[in-house]
């Protein structure tokens, strides 16, 4: 199995009932605007886009009820990356 690491997802599509998501890597920021780079793709049915889902909210529960992380908490950078991706789809 092969890991690839990505900082975050450039673009959500779907095609015939398969999601896919794109992902990228922060390269370096810019006058706080991330440059990306291509990391890799995800292509999931809908229903395994729930079952993610939901295993990503029980992740992200626990590691707010261990005080790891705030509700909320997202890296200036990765909210950039999220609101250019959703400029793009718009």
């Amino acid at each position: 199995m092969q890991t690839i690491y990505a900082d975050g997802i450039a673009n959500i599509i779907l095609i015939d009932g398969v999601l896919r998501l794109d992902l990228v890597n922060i390269t370096q920021i810019e006058n706080e605007k991330p440059n990306v780079r291509p990391a890799g793709a995800v292509a999931m049915s809908l229903q395994g886009l729930i079952r993610t889902h939901g295993q990503l909210s029980q992740v992200i529960d626990k590691l707010v009820a261990d005080g790891i992380l705030k509700k909320g908490d997202a890296p200036a950078a990765l909210d950039a990356v999220s609101a250019d991706a959703a400029a793009a789809n718009a």
